[in-house]
């Protein structure tokens, strides 16, 4: 008796379960190469289901030396057209053409190939895929109650966090560190009880990276060469709040009800935003609102009210349309983070959804921030009228946005009245901050210090030290830095070399640019300058994400240290990789701006602009500057 197994069956192992019930006792097992060079490809791109393969063939070859079977390997691997064409059944069929020709019992878990092998009239045994009871996973050992995440790897010692929301420690749990075997029986159960279980997928699949979602417990596995080693780290939940127990519940709960918001829940990692989520998510649909979510990975633990949807051949924005046909009411989206997102998250909001957004920011103004440049400015309000801070677990501050039609603070003309999107502390109804275009830039301006007290500097103060800097610097080639001595009065401070050419013969230059600019200028050399080497230097508002914390940084990351290159027009940065990706420009570690790298691997920045004002100040501070991906 000659049997012929295809792909399917032997990754899932039931060749030789089956051998060893009895069934195909003294047969001769014909593995046809095509099988071979599958599960070869599979293993050598990372793929758990090819090593899984590959030891079924072991054990086929171990019951073969035992004399319980016949094995041998017949047909020829395929050519690289039939292997790119696997997905259209190319592979299947050469399979299923060996079976006929050696007249064999063709075996397999596929339903599909076992309705066409029978169809053709060969002799099939489908052997459905084994469903078995998935108990504790051993990664699940390492948790108890005040857990929230295990990190494993290989020559390491175990650590986990643990702790309350906001007291989180970071320690070691075991004694002796993980060797290789170990991690590899860890990654690989996590992986089959993922795709066993009916609580549990795998999110994602790629080469060296997987995703699972296995009930509650979030478990990304990485292994060589897409890491050094192989590593698990599992993330579960340690809270499951209602919306009351939040500080402001009432006054938030009336809102979300009230009609459908945008609606940004931001904080820094780990400070409770997507419990935060999970419970508004709970409440909303609890008043009889329709709610979904996008995520990705699907880890927010919600009821099965909700349904939680993930990216569609994809792309966040092919969900959105699907969803666009669901019609729900609100949609939680986690997490808004890359300029497609926010894209997405605005076509949804103006489209009438409502929209709750779960960003990173260290700051509740810098949530908002991150729409500037990717949101047309005048639609933030209506994007997103509702920012939620949290901070240890709590709610820490929520912001009302909205435009209002007025003279920005510091201003005084009448003249200078435009729109200013105005954002308001919910709890004490004080407006905190102004957004606004001013000079063709858009400017984000304290209204108050960090103290809560009115802003030492005032939006008008701001802009008039920009205006200086910009002028100053069309003139002189070194390091600038303004000082404002009253509302006409400033003292300019540039390189000694630079002095003659400010001031121009017979004081000419800088007389033009003080009937320009309507203010009396002192000039003087940083010597002169009492802050000068304190890391002082002109302070500014923060324009199109610039140096106030437009970003998703807080701090400093990692990332490429570059060289910027300053021409007569533009600054530019050469940027090795992440071609046409978005990316982070930062200097000292603070954050200065966004901006998509060219396909010329550069990024140009025009020089006059405040992003370029800012990043010059800190090429003559010497700061060093790095490239971070969005």
């Amino acid at each position: 008796m000659n049997v012929v197994p295809d792909t399917s069956v032997v990754i899932d192992g039931r060749v030789s379960a089956t051998i060893e019930d009895g069934q195909f006792e003294g047969a001769t097992i014909c593995v046809p190469e095509a099988v071979v060079a599958e599960l070869e490809a599979q293993a050598n791109d990372g793929i758990d289901s090819g090593w899984d393969g590959l030891e079924e063939l072991q054990r086929l070859a171990d019951l073969a030396d035992d004399g319980v079977v016949d094995l041998e390997y017949v047909g020829e691997r395929p050519n690289a057209i039939e292997r790119g064409h696997a997905s259209e059944g190319e592979i299947d069929a050469l399979i299923r053409d060996l079976a006929e020709e050696l007249d064999a019992t063709f075996v397999t878990s596929d339903v599909v190939q076992a309705e066409v092998a029978e169809a053709k009239g060969l002799d099939v045994e489908h052997v459905a895929p084994e469903v078995r009871e998935i108990g504790t996973l051993a990664v699940e050992e390492f948790f108890d109650d005040q857990t929230m995440s295990v990190h494993l790897k290989t020559d390491a010692v175990p650590k986990a966090k643990r702790g309350e929301l906001g007291a989180m420690s970071y320690e070691e749990i075991a004694d002796e560190p993980l060797d290789e075997a170990t991690m590899d029986e860890y990654a690989r159960e996590v992986v089959d009880g993922a795709k066993e279980a009916p609580d549990g997928f795998l999110e994602l699949s790629e080469p060296g990276m997987n995703i699972v979602q296995f009930r509650d417990y979030r478990i990304a596995i990485g292994r060589p060469p897409f890491s050094d080693g192989i590593e698990i780290t599992a993330v579960r939940p340690i809270a499951q709040t209602d919306i009351d127990d939040y500080e402001h519940a009432d006054e938030l709960k009336e809102r979300l009800l009230e009609r459908q918001r945008g609606v940004l829940i931001s904080g820094a990692p780990g400070a409770g935003k997507s419990t935060f989520a999970q419970a508004v998510a709970r409440y909303i649909s609890d008043h009889d609102y329709s709610v979904k979510t996008m995520e990705k990975p699907r880890d927010l633990q919600v009821g099965p009210d909700i349904t939680q949807y993930t990216e569609l051949d994809g792309e966040m924005a092919k969900t959105a349309d699907a969803l666009l046909m669901v019609r729900p009411d609100y949609t939680i989206y986690d997490e808004v983070r890359k300029t497609n997102d926010f894209e997405v998250f605005a076509d949804m909001r103006l489209a009438g959804v409502g929209m709750i957004g779960v960003v990173h920011a260290t700051r509740a103004i810098d949530a908002l921030q991150r729409l500037v440049g990717r949101v047309e400015l005048g639609m933030i309000p209506q994007v997103v009228d509702t920012v939620v801070y949290i901070e240890a677990g709590e709610v820490d501050t929520v912001y009302d946005v909205k435009t209002e039609v007025k003279v920005p603070a510091g201003l005084t003309e009448e003249d200078l009245a435009r729109p200013v999107i105005q954002i308001t502390n919910f709890q004490t109804g004080e407006p905190e901050y102004e957004i606004y275009t001013f000079n063709r830039q858009v400017v984000t301006v304290p209204l108050k210090d960090e103290d809560g007290g009115p802003a030492n500097e005032s939006g008008v103060d701001r802009i008039a030290k920009q205006e200086i800097e910009r002028e100053i610097r069309s003139i002189a080639h070194g390091y600038v830095d303004v000082e404002l001595k009253g509302q006409d009065k400033a003292v300019v401070y540039v390189e000694e070399d630079d002095i003659s050419s400010v001031i121009g013969k017979g004081g000419g230059r800088i007389t033009d640019v003080e009937n320009r600019l309507g203010i009396d200028i002192d000039v003087r050399t940083h010597d002169e300058n009492p802050n000068y080497g304190a890391g002082g230097g002109a302070g500014g508002a923060s324009a199109n994400g610039g140096g106030s914390g437009g970003g998703s940084s807080g701090g400093s990351q990692a990332g490429q240290m570059v060289q910027p290159e300053i021409t007569s027009r533009h600054i530019v940065i050469p940027v090795d990789g992440n071609h046409g990706e978005t990316v982070e420009v930062q200097a000292a570690g603070d954050y200065l701006f966004t901006a998509t790298v060219s396909r010329g691997g550069e990024i140009q920045v025009s020089r006059g602009s405040a992003i370029a004002e800012e990043l010059e100040r800190a090429i003559d501070r010497k700061d060093s500057v790095t490239i971070v991906p969005s």
